[in-house]
């Protein structure tokens, strides 16, 4: 199975997973929009999320709301620790090198967004600001995801040498904005709450990322304002081979300057071990 036939499986999936938090025009909405991410999958992805919905119909839960499990680590329906390495299979020549000053395509930029942008010189090349929750994600970059606490899941990337904490429960952000915000972490199971009353959950991960200093969607200047939110699904499925992956589909929204909703989708391999890990620090000014 290709990273590619891998995302049709990972969004019908999603498609299962939505079935318990929303209608099932809304959750074939989820998958267009992934969809269109990948392309030519466009027809298999919808078409399989339609069966699943249509198998969800028949199979959804009865009667009153399922019980919640506890969130955090306790309440995991999948497992995303260990060690990951980003596979770039799209969008080369802006995550791979750095594209040259006002190559902003197929980035919705205002004009404001585009101002800023080509603002961006080569000697800033490096800067941290590409490396916030905004991007940091679709970097070619190895992560290290591990759980801090049992309602704390911390990644950590090689590229920028950067820390992601989600935090899982009701905490309120602190005060001071930072390049990775603060992100808050549920469970989304399949079939609605907890999945059921008893067998495994099946589920994904959803991150909503605020409270952001202004950062960069790409190496080259292209900015997100410190108002921009951030979303994220995390899934996870298994190759016909063996291998482990994961897939993250990151939605930026920022009204300064975007015209409209910024969403990628990003592969990610697991690997055995730490062996690999290379952690390269990324320039403060």
């Amino acid at each position: 199975m290709s990273a590619l036939e891998g995302a049709a499986r990972v969004n019908a999936q999603h498609a299962e997973n939505s079935w318990g938090r929303c209608s099932a025009g809304s959750a074939v909405s989820v998958v267009f929009v992934r969809a269109r991410v990948l392309g030519s999958l466009t027809v298999a992805v919808v078409t399989i999320a339609v069966l699943a919905i249509a198998a969800l119909s028949a199979q959804a839960p009865q009667g009153g709301p399922q019980p919640q499990p506890a969130g955090g680590q306790a309440a995991a329906p999948i497992d995303l620790t260990g060690y990951w390495v980003s596979i770039v299979n799209e969008d080369w020549r802006w995550r791979m090198v750095t594209p040259p000053k006002g190559d902003y395509a197929s980035v919705p930029l205002n004009d404001e967004g585009k101002k800023v942008a080509d603002t961006w010189t080569p000697a800033m090349d490096g800067r941290c600001e590409a490396y916030g929750a905004g991007a940091l994600m679709r970097m070619p970059t190895r992560v290290h995801i591990t759980w801090q606490d049992a309602t704390t899941l911390k990644i950590e990337t090689d590229a920028g040498t950067q820390t992601r904490l989600l935090h899982f429960g009701d905490a309120r952000p602190p005060a001071d904005r930072s390049l990775q915000g603060y992100s808050s972490a549920s469970w989304e199971f399949a079939g609605g709450r907890g999945g059921g009353r008893a067998g495994p959950r099946f589920g994904s991960l959803k991150v909503v990322t605020t409270n952001l200093r202004p950062g960069w969607l790409r190496k080259n200047g292209v900015p997100y304002s410190e108002n921009a939110l951030v979303t994220e699904y995390y899934d996870r499925f298994r190759s016909t081979n063996g291998d482990e992956w994961f897939f993250v589909t990151t939605a930026v929204n920022d009204a300064r300057y975007l015209q409209q909703e910024f969403v990628t989708s990003s592969h990610f391999k697991k690997e055995a071990d730490g062996s690999k890990w290379t952690p390269s620090a990324c320039k403060t000014t």
